[in-house]
This record gives structure tokens, C-alpha cells and sequence, in this order.
């Protein structure tokens, strides 16, 4: 049964220590993602994996977070945010432990799976904020956890390095800095994030995340491993074609439940629909900065005739944490354009923004300045869109429908993410430079034009999204933030 709720009764100090934790633990989100990246060959050395073996590292965490964000978050608006925030970092930590002390491959998976759950506190926090956080001061909350998403992974990408640096790296003293992080924003969520005012209750919708989790895991593991099977392959096709099949069974699912996990009129709503496809699209262009210029600058400029020789570490601290600091500042700004201009034109602005980005690394790349400036403005987009999303969700959902459509938006990004990363590596392998018998292939500077050209075809589509898919769709006023938070009585969904 729901509970008496109000909105923003917490006192101003209050808010404020809440907004700073939440921001943290999704910093910790972010973090899982990347943290792996810069010492997945340490990995394959130490445990003399192959590279394709070696892959699960990233893969097993995309795939679980696939799986349990939408359930986790569904799981939060059901039964509590505080207590579901708090076995989501548990399980975590469990995780990072486990990848911390372990020497085997399989174990490092599995531990990396667990750290995958980590993703559905995004969703969950944002739906802590609209329970507490006063209307007026809501968008600036959201665009401020938000902003922490694209901060976290730069700040990963330098620990990694930093922590790895010297003749002997190891790689475990990464995974226990994602140990100190999540026991920090614990204890935070513990003693500052209330316990929830309102809970819709009913039964866990298992048939339906079941359902959902096999549509997922078949559509993201050909994504993800496509470039290791083949995209022809047996493998790749029957796995997209499974997807179809999963899709049909879980729309089915889903309308035959008395208490559907995913709303299905939710789901379509138009303005929910569009903002995913947003998501997706920044979830894409955001990755492809990131991979694209992280492996643009490492290419030595004596042997490809173009990039600047960056170490691992060079290419993170130079190069992309510029881009993420910008991302970071620049949320509070798309914070405060949310509530002047609305949601809609903040994301499409942010989204020009992006092309314009986009479109000076497309033609001027030979310059380290060039680079980091055309980054820094691509950086600028990111928190615009960060910003804008979940203003958009909240104002197309009833409250006790936030978890789960924020996790679905977050899942969005993450399947655009994978598929950036799988696009990326496998234009680069396509055509490369002829050099010497022994001499690793190295791409053509033409495949990073290329890929820099794409990501900016994807924000031009943003815009579009945002100018006519979401028109209609405008952040709510502060008495309407006040009016969708009252939770609407129990019924029975399609």
C-alpha cells in the first residue's frame, strides 16, 4: 500500500547533503564502466588470457547492468529506494573485492558481473532526488547527479593509469580503489539519503525481467563480441535474431501481467520513447569520443604520418579529462537552461553543441589543441543531454514510475555506448596502413575522420529528436513537479 508522501520536506542543509551523496555513489556508476579499460592488456599479461577471453571483462559488466537496472529500479519504486541503494552497494562491493584479491579470469568475471549492478543506482538515486528535493531546486539536483556520470568516467580513466604506472603494475589497486569509493558512498547513503516516503508494494514482476533480461543479453552480447565472431557469423546473426523473437515474447509478457514490471503505456508514451532514442544516440556519440580520441592520440606520428604518440595515461589526463571536467561544470549550467527554457530546447542546444563539436574533430585533428578543445565542447553537449533527460522522464511519468524509466533511459545509453564501441573498433580494423612485416596494423587516419563524422551525424539526429519527436514535452512547472509527485493509487496496470 502507498504511504503519505510529500515532496521536499527535507530541510535546505539536508537536501544538499543528499544531492552531494547521491552525486557521489553515481560517480562510483560511472566509474565501473571505464575503470578496466586502460589495464585490460595488464589483465591479459597477468593471466595469460587471450584477447578474446580478456573482452568479458568489459562485456560481463555492460550485460549485467543490462539486466538488473530496469529490475533494480522497478524493485526501488516497489519496496524502497534507501534499502534498495543500499544492497546495490553491498553487492558492489562484494564485487570489487572479489576482483581485487582474485588471480583467475572466471572469478575476475563474475566479480565484475556483481559490480555491474552497480548501474541501477543511477535510476534510483534520481528517484530519491524527486522525492526530496524542493520542485524549484530539482533540475539543478538531477543535472548535478547526472553531470557526476561522464566526471566518474574520466576520474576512472586516470586512477587506472595513475595506479598503474611503474615496471610492476597492478592491476589490483584499481579494484580497491572502487572498493574505497563504494564503502564511502555506503556509509553516505547509510546516514544522509532518507528512507523512502512512499512505496507502491506488489508483486516482483520476475516473468517480466526475465523476459526482458534474455531480450537484452541477446541484443548487447552480438554488439559487444560482434568484432570477435564476425558480423556474418552464425553466432552474431541468430543472436540479433533471437533478440526480435525475445522482444515479441516480452511485449506479450508484459500486457498479459496483472503488475507488469514495464508499464507498457509508460514505455511507448511518446515523450519517453523519443528520450530514449536520445539517450541512446549521446550514449553513442559519447563513447565514440571517447574511444576515437583516446586511440587517435596514442598513434605514433613517425610510423601513421598522424597522432601524437600519447601514453595510455597521456591520452587520459591530456586529452579526455578535460572533456569530462567541462562535462561536470557544465551540468549545473544545463541545469539552470532546464528550468529557464525547458528540457526540450536544453537538450537540442546541447545537441548542436555536439555537432559542432564534433564537426571541427572531423576536420582539424592534427593539433593537440584542436583536439581538446573540439573535445571540451563535446563535453559540453554530454552535460546538456545529462541534464535534460531525466528532467524529460520526470515530467512524462507518475513518481512511482521513476525508477524504472529512468533505468530504462540509462540502459539506452549504455546499449548506444556498446554499440559506439563495437562501430569504432571494427571501422578502424577496416582499413589500415601498410607497414612492415612484425609491425602491429595501424588504422588509416581516413576511419578516424570517418567515426568522428558518425558521431556527429548522431547528435544532428538529437537535435532532431529534441525539435520534433519531443515537441509538446516540456519540463514541468514547480507546482506541477509537486502535483505528479503525489503517488496515484494502487491499481491494476495493463
Amino acid at each position: 500500500m502507498s504511504h503519505a508522501h510529500r515532496t521536499g520536506t527535507s530541510r535546505p542543509s539536508g537536501q544538499t547533503s543528499i544531492v552531494l551523496v547521491l552525486g557521489l555513489a553515481a560517480m562510483v556508476v560511472s566509474m565501473m564502466q571505464t575503470l578496466v579499460v586502460p589495464i585490460l592488456s595488464i589483465i591479459q599479461n597477468d593471466l595469460g588470457a587471450t584477447t578474446a577471453n580478456v573482452s568479458w571483462v568489459t562485456t560481463a559488466t555492460l550485460l549485467s547492468a543490462a539486466v538488473f537496472t530496469p529490475l533494480l529500479g522497478r524493485f526501488g519504486d516497489q519496496h524502497g529506494k534507501k534499502p534498495t541503494l543500499v544492497g546495490v552497494l553491498l553487492v558492489m562491493i562484494a564485487g570489487s573485492v572479489l576482483a581485487a584479491t582474485t588471480t583467475s579470469l572466471t572469478w575476475l568475471i563474475v566479480g565484475r558481473v556483481l559490480q555491474g549492478a552497480a548501474t541501477a543506482i543511477f535510476p534510483l538515486a534520481l528517484s530519491v532526488l524527486r522525492e526530496e528535493i524542493r520542485p524549484e531546486k530539482l533540475h539543478g539536483a538531477m543535472a548535478l547527479v547526472s553531470g557526476t556520470l561522464a566526471f566518474g568516467s574520466g576520474l576512472a580513466l586516470v586512477g587506472a593509469g595513475l595506479l598503474t604506472q611503474g615496471d610492476d603494475p597492478d592491476y589490483h589497486r584499481v579494484f580497491w580503489l572502487a572498493v574505497v569509493l563504494a564503502v564511502v558512498a555506503l556509509v553516505g547513503v547509510i546516514f544522509v539519503v532518507p528512507a523512502s516516503r512512499a512505496t507502491t508494494g506488489g508483486r516482483t514482476d520476475w516473468l517480466g525481467a526475465l523476459t526482458l533480461a534474455l531480450l537484452l543479453v541477446l541484443l548487447l552480447l552480438p554488439v559487444s563480441q560482434g568484432h570477435e565472431w564476425g558480423w556474418t557469423s552464425g553466432r552474431t546473426l541468430g543472436s540479433f535474431a533471437g533478440a526480435v523473437v525475445m522482444a515479441v515474447v516480452w511485449v506479450l509478457t508484459e500486457n498479459r501481467v496483472k503488475e507488469p514490471m514495464v508499464d507498457m503505456k509508460m514505455f511507448t508514451h511518446r515523450p519517453v520513447l523519443f528520450t530514449n532514442l536520445a539517450g541512446l544516440l549521446l550514449g553513442f556519440a559519447m563513447f565514440a569520443q571517447f574511444i576515437g580520441v583516446s586511440y587517435l592520440v596514442q598513434m605514433p606520428e613517425d610510423v601513421a604520418g598522424y597522432g601524437f604518440g600519447a601514453s595510455v595515461l597521456g591520452a587520459s589526463v591530456v586529452y579526455l579529462l578535460p572533456t569530462t571536467l567541462v562535462s561536470l561544470v557544465g551540468a549545473q549550467f544545463g541545469g539552470v537552461l532546464v528550468r529557464r527554457i525547458g528540457a526540450r530546447v536544453t537538450l537540442a542546444v546541447g545537441a548542436a553543441f555536439g555537432v559542432l563539436g564534433f564537426a571541427w574533430l572531423t576536420l582539424a585533428h592534427d593539433t593537440s589543441a584542436s583536439v581538446i578543445g573540439a573535445g571540451m565542447v563535446v563535453g559540453l553537449a554530454i552535460s546538456f543531454g545529462y541534464a535534460s533527460m531525466p528532467a524529460l522522464i520526470v515530467a512524462s511519468v507518475p513518481a512511482h514510475q521513476t525508477g524504472i524509466a529512468n533505468g530504462i533511459n540509462s540502459i539506452s545509453r549504455s546499449v548506444g555506448s556498446a554499440i559506439a564501441s563495437a562501430m569504432i573498433t571494427t571501422l578502424l580494423a577496416s582499413k589500415t596502413i601498410e607497414l612492415p612485416a612484425g609491425m602491429p596494423a595501424l588504422p588509416e587516419e581516413s576511419q578516424f575522420t570517418l567515426s568522428f563524422a558518425i558521431a556527429g551525424g548522431a547528435f544532428l539526429l538529437v537535435v532532431a529528436v529534441a525539435l520534433i519527436g519531443l515537441r509538446g514535452a516540456h519540463a514541468p512547472r514547480a507546482e506541477a513537479l509537486t502535483k505528479v509527485a503525489e503517488p496515484e493509487p494502487e491499481r491494476a496496470t495493463v
